[in-house]
């Protein structure tokens, strides 16, 4: 693949995925992450792309609303509501929870008001939902703000998580299948992989449109409890 077509793959990738890091770009265009840091500076010269430590974004991202969180909040709304009910259930009084940045924990986040005294995340908007609370103590992570989705990403925010512990991680997925559970953005993987090793215990949230989705990533095999709201 030559070089001009190489670059053009990693823009429109960027493009798509607004983030990625720099093995993240390789795999995706098949070449050493030294041949993409040349290509990402190629691009930065040519002012579509920025690059970040660990990786690279987009300044023209697509016009999707795939991944907005506002967006796709509103999508299966009763289901997220009902598997924040169950989940939050799950939690008991006092324990330390850990809550990623998917629509489906921020409906879980909205629960856990009187259950939780520390909330750890990556999430703008459950950071935000318990901002005026004088009963919460809030540990925001550090990173790059994915603004799309409100979350925080990239090195800082895995080197976080790396150092903190919970009872119980809360975390999302964009599918599930027999072979794991799956998430769309490598970036979003590294930091749920960080999320899971300083956890006591896992549980997934999944709404039914999930099920026997496949995407490109999954974080990795841990012992987890599913919350899964099954088609009515």
């Amino acid at each position: 693949m030559q070089a001009e077509e190489r670059q053009a793959k990693i823009e429109a990738y960027l493009q798509r995925s607004e983030f990625a890091s720099l093995e993240e770009l390789a795999q995706h265009v098949g070449v050493s992450t030294s041949t993409v840091r040349r290509d990402l500076a190629t691009l930065e010269a040519g002012k579509t792309i920025r690059r970040t430590h660990g990786g690279a974004r987009s300044l023209q991202p697509s016009k999707s609303d795939e991944f907005v969180f506002n967006v796709r909040d509103t999508h299966q709304v009763a289901e997220k509501e009902r598997l924040g009910e169950a989940c939050a259930a799950l939690i008991q009084p006092g324990q330390n929870v850990i809550i990623d940045s998917g629509t489906t924990c921020f409906h879980v986040a909205k629960r856990l008001d009187d259950k939780v005294a520390q909330i750890i995340t990556n999430s703008l908007p459950v950071a935000n939902l318990f901002s005026a609370s004088v009963r919460h103590e809030v540990h925001l992570s550090g990173g790059v703000i994915y603004p799309r989705l409100g979350t925080l990403v990239g090195p800082h925010a895995v080197e976080t998580f790396s150092r903190m512990h919970a009872d119980v991680a809360i975390l999302s997925g964009s599918g599930i299948s027999s072979e794991g559970i799956y998430n769309s953005h490598a970036l979003i993987v590294d930091i749920q992989r960080a999320m899971m090793a300083g956890a006591a215990k896992v549980i997934f949230c999944l709404d039914h449109t999930k099920f026997g989705r496949r995407s490109t990533f999954f974080p990795q095999c841990c012992p987890i409890r599913v919350v899964c709201e099954s088609p009515k």
